[in-house]
């Protein structure tokens, strides 16, 4: 495995930045397409068109966004169908898929006071081989933002120039809907100032599907909002200086859905609530990079190998008070840490 996930850069406008993106990542991009057709078991052209169904919802949410996805399709020379398709992979094939264990701490709970916000990314290992750090410079007021991605997709975890950072976890237990892909949403997490206008955002938007987002900005806000194709809900953990989330329901909103579908989630919050507190008021980055490597809870450890068919294949802490992020390429005890300006 390489030490550091490639970095795309682009700039300008929508269609131009799309075009960038796929021009320097075409092969990626075709690889990001074969191995969804892999995982899915499902025709490429049954994948098409069941992306295409939400191809509106995509206009409304943000009409440049679709002249990225164009820019996209003409620059790795694929079609305009395939570029929607990796933005709408598990909506395509009503697949959910990943694990994750995310974070949000600040105020008493760090060394500094300041803010930090992360995740271990927890998916099957093929994934490593398309991953990305995508960083766009776009044209007039939006900001700049760097995130993590796979070839071809335009939104995913990532924190922008003012702070705004957002971290998931998958969610089970939900019936699908026809509702917005939560990719497309992601990206346009990115391009909020704060975290209350990322709330607003997800309230305005119902999902096909079911996920946590933990949200950070620049002004020591954290948020975690559990998010259901029937709405959203806040969840407030024991601190309101730290969210700690993984993959089953903790609202009293959306807790009765709860069937612990992913067996290890449970054992995996409670390892890291455990870790947290036995470090609280001392939290760094480097104690983080620690936590999110941790085997001594096994079976409940942070760092996966295959638990549930997963693998810990990157990680991420977010500074936003420095406008750091900080991205680990492969499993939290091997794996090799960069950090980015964004």
């Amino acid at each position: 495995m390489p030490n550091q996930f490639p970095l795309i850069e682009v700039s300008g406008s929508p269609y131009e930045m799309g075009y960038q993106h796929g021009a320097q990542a075409t092969d990626l991009v075709k690889k990001y397409l074969t191995w969804i057709e892999k995982l899915t078991r499902i025709s490429r052209d049954i994948l098409c068109r069941n992306a295409m169904v939400f191809l509106p919802l995509i206009e409304a949410l943000s009409s440049d966004l679709v002249e990225e996805i164009k820019g996209l399709a003409d620059g790795a020379d694929i079609s305009f169908e395939e570029a929607v398709l990796c933005q709408a992979r598990a909506e395509a094939s009503r697949k959910p898929d990943g694990g994750c264990t995310a974070f949000a701490l600040t105020g008493t709970a760090t060394a500094n006071g300041k803010t930090l916000a992360g995740q271990n990314q927890d998916l099957e290992p093929e994934y490593a081989d398309i991953a990305i750090l995508l960083r766009v410079k776009p044209n007039g007021s939006k900001p700049r933002a760097l995130m993590f991605t796979f070839a071809g997709q335009l939104g995913y975890s990532g924190m922008n120039q003012y702070g705004v950072a957002h971290f998931a976890n998958a969610l089970y237990d939900f019936q699908w809907q026809f509702g917005l892909p939560h990719y497309p949403l992601k990206r346009i997490l990115l391009e909020q100032p704060d975290v209350d206008a990322c709330i607003d955002l997800l309230a305005q938007h119902r999902t096909c599907s079911a996920a946590n987002q933990v949200i950070c900005d620049g002004h020591g806000q954290i948020r975690d909002v559990e998010i259901h194709p029937t709405g959203i809900a806040l969840f407030h953990d024991e601190s309101p200086d730290h969210l700690l989330h993984a993959n089953h329901y903790l609202t009293p909103e959306f807790i009765s859905y709860e069937s612990h579908s992913l067996k290890d989630s449970t054992a995996r919050l409670s390892r890291m609530r455990s870790l947290i507190k036995q470090n609280w008021g001392q939290v760094s980055v480097e104690t983080m990079k620690e936590i999110l490597a941790d085997h001594l809870g096994d079976p409940a450890g942070i760092c996966r190998h295959g638990a549930v068919g997963m693998h810990s294949v990157s990680g991420y802490i977010a500074e936003p008070s420095v406008g750091l992020l900080h991205v680990r390429c492969g499993h939290g005890c091997t794996g090799t840490w960069q950090t980015y300006e964004v």
